[in-house]
């Protein structure tokens, strides 16, 4: 694929992926997003707990070859591939590449200059590294999922955003980006990158850590000032089941918010803490008069810092959202835009998901790799 600038910043970089699923995949769209050549390596039957490939668009703008890198040969196509890529980005438990005969040591005496991105929840090594998981046992470990939710229920579970996508993907995505340019470098060479989703969620939470050695946080969720534990920072169901999103925390946004909510002189001093609980109860009875769309109008084209709490289908309608393309629609499917944006090297959604196996021919030419055609057969 020639650098034309045209389809993103990475356009001429080539990425191997591995087939699997969560942050693997995911981070793999982020490079393909950003116009990176990403060739998906399929197995037959697919990976566990996948969705219909027509509607994962953690596979847009990819393409996709069939190899079972159990049978004679599929470790080679695979490293044919790997001997003309920049990266490649593996999701097994650790030492399953090496057993499949694709671990870092084969692919980088094939290509030296190769990242070789390592995508686990506990990292390649440690007492747990050889244990199953998944994205709430590893925010569990770190600390991070005791942080969210009320300090008189259990843990909120923030889907899987939190530990897959944000302390998973996207440091595995900086790691491959930091590495190749390392590689690029005059004397630089390829490397692996080991990005457990333990040591993102746990680097998530620095300036919280901070905070608790400062003596400004308390380890005990609900309880602080980002936490829901602040009665201007957190969320208030509104009288026809919706929710408004409040988060005033500066003195002269705070002013404009109790000011349209009728209370400035109820509660002028916003650090009165004593007050904190009483603050709670006379905001949650004030939203409770008004519909959502009300209270929206209401906060309106103001500084208070409050939004409507909308739901995945209402959020592409939403004027602010609508004017940016944030959402936008391709096969079908309305879906989140690439981001973030470039001046000179825009990005887009150039393909639908990839189907597993479609793109072996057109692979097989483009990178010059004819042995990932399949074999007649008599």
């Amino acid at each position: 694929m020639a650098s034309t600038g045209q389809h993103g910043p990475l356009a001429g970089v080539r990425v191997v992926e591995l087939a699997g699923i969560g942050p693997g995949p995911f981070a793999a769209m982020l490079l393909a997003d950003l116009g990176a050549d990403v060739v998906r390596v399929d197995r037959p039957g697919g990976p566990a707990l996948g969705i219909d490939p027509a509607y994962d668009i953690t596979n847009r703008n990819k393409r996709s070859v069939l190899v079972d890198l159990k049978d004679e040969g599929g470790a080679g196509r695979v490293l044919d591939l790997v001997e003309r890529a920049d990266i490649l980005i593996e999701g097994y438990r650790p030492g399953v590449a090496e057993r499949l005969g694709v671990g870092p040591e084969a692919c980088l005496a094939r290509n030296p200059k190769l990242v070789y991105g390592r995508m686990t929840g506990w990292g390649q090594d440690g007492p747990l590294a050889e244990r199953a998981g998944h994205d709430i046992a590893y925010l569990a470990l770190t600390g991070t999922l005791s942080m969210i939710g009320r300090p008189d229920e259990p843990p909120v579970v923030p889907a899987n955003l939190v530990g897959d996508y944000a302390g998973g993907s996207l440091y595995l995505v900086v790691g491959v980006l930091a590495a190749l340019q390392h590689a690029r470098t005059p004397g630089g060479a390829g490397q692996v990158v080991d990005a457990a989703i333990v040591d993102g969620a746990a680097h998530l939470a620095s300036m919280i850590h901070g905070m608790l050695a400062a003596g400004s946080w308390q380890d005990r969720r609900g309880t602080n000032l980002l936490d829901g534990g602040c009665p201007f920072y957190g969320t208030y169901a509104t009288s026809d089941g919706g929710h408004m999103a409040v988060g005033p925390l500066e003195g002269q946004f705070y002013a404009e918010f109790i000011r349209l909510l009728g209370l400035t002189d109820a509660f002028p001093d916003r650090w009165e803490f004593a007050r904190w609980d009483e603050l709670r109860a006379a905001v949650t009875e004030r939203f409770l008069t008004r519909t959502r769309a009300e209270w929206t109008e209401v906060f309106e084209g103001t500084d208070a810092c409050v939004a409507p709490v909308l739901s995945l289908r209402e959020a592409p309608h939403h004027p602010h959202l609508a004017a940016r393309s944030t959402y936008v629609e391709h096969s079908g499917i309305t879906q989140p835009a690439p981001a973030p944006r470039f001046s000179a090297t825009p990005t887009s959604v150039r393909g639908g998901p990839a189907r597993p196996g479609a793109d072996t021919d057109a692979v097989a030419a483009d990178w010059d790799v004819p042995g990932l055609r399949p074999t007649p057969r008599d």
